[in-house]
């Protein structure tokens, strides 16, 4: 049945994902040229780009974070800008400030840096809480406010934030409404044991690696993945998924181990990034397994433990885990 007699019989034309899904090829195919493994963690970026989310990025130094998320900037032909996060960070250094012009006694907004359509936070646990909440306006809405005028950010607008979880000295915990904001935390982990041979064989062979980076090439203009977003909205949900997301996030509230619920902006993150990831797939349809897989990359930042559970050494993803057992899956 074609598109013209699907709609002759009154049915909803089903979208064609092919060139998303060859701009994600193509995009998997240059980060190969850098990138060992880390497929999981490569497919929810794409993900969340796709979907117009923010991403934070946890793991221990060395494991490629930052290199990942740099090449991820590559891939895309958008400005891109990278802030280091440092304890001594002032708001105005991320936002921007007024510069005055005595000539004409005059006041002009010099933007910083993270007006940019992808933006890489480095240890973003680094900055005190006055600098983390100047992030909040600009990561929800897309824009600052500076001296009562407003400034948008550029279409896309996204950002990729590192955080190392094992280092407590000058660092500050992360307010739980910039958590909210972001779409995934994504843990990363070690690669194994094959990875880490190719890892050293790549090394062994080409010392110098800075070519490799620059032949790294764009897949994707911004125009392209405002268009490409534009597709993603039109994938088919059925209300029964719809339903099974609300209670996986419902049941979070519930649960007598959590002391902290998920928001209803989960629920929204959890659509939005389920839509996304079956197009990525090639699919116009969500499955129950795309909302299981990525329950816990939406839901793991957005929860809290009760003190008992955190005393009995519990994780997030293991509530997640057993809420999503409960849950009678539809079909």
């Amino acid at each position: 049945m074609d598109q013209i007699e699907e709609t002759v019989l009154g049915l909803e034309p089903q979208a064609d994902f092919s060139e998303l899904h060859t701009a994600v090829q193509q995009i998997k195919d240059e980060l190969r040229k850098r990138i060992i493994g880390q497929e999981q963690f490569i497919d929810l970026l794409l993900v969340a780009l796709l979907a117009d989310g923010h991403v934070l990025i946890e793991g221990v130094p060395g494991i490629a974070k930052t290199l990942t998320a740099k090449l991820i900037a590559r891939t895309v032909d958008v400005a891109f800008n990278r802030i280091q996060f440092t304890p001594d960070l002032m708001p105005s250094d991320v936002l921007g400030t007024s510069v005055f012009h005595p000539g004409t006694a005059t006041f002009d907004f010099k933007k910083g840096p993270i007006f940019s359509s992808i933006v890489l936070i480095d240890e973003i646990n680094r900055a005190p809480a006055k600098t983390q909440a100047s992030l909040f306006e600009v990561m929800e809405e897309g824009q600052i406010t500076h001296d009562g005028k407003e400034y948008t950010m550029a279409d896309p607008f996204v950002v990729l934030a590192t955080q190392n979880p094992i280092e407590q000295e000058g660092t500050y915990r992360l307010p739980e409404a910039q958590l909210d904001r972001f779409m995934f935390k994504i843990l990363v982990g070690y690669p194994s044991l094959q990875e880490e041979v190719s890892i050293l064989e790549i090394h062994h062979q080409r010392p110098s690696l800075q070519r490799e980076l620059d032949e790294i090439q764009p897949v994707l203009t911004s125009g392209k993945i405002v268009q490409l977003r534009q597709q993603v909205k039109n994938v088919h949900v059925d209300p029964k998924v719809l339903e099974y997301i609300a209670s996986i996030i419902v049941q979070t509230r519930a649960n007598k181990a959590l002391y902290l619920g998920a928001s209803p902006r989960a629920s929204l993150a959890l659509l939005s990034s389920a839509k996304a990831l079956a197009a990525v797939r090639n699919r116009n349809f969500v499955t129950p397994e795309d909302v299981q897989e990525l329950a816990h990359p939406v839901l793991r930042h957005r929860i809290q433990l009760t003190p008992e559970k955190e005393m009995e050494g519990a994780t997030p993803d293991d509530v997640i885990k057993q809420i999503i057992q409960k849950i009678e899956v539809p079909r």
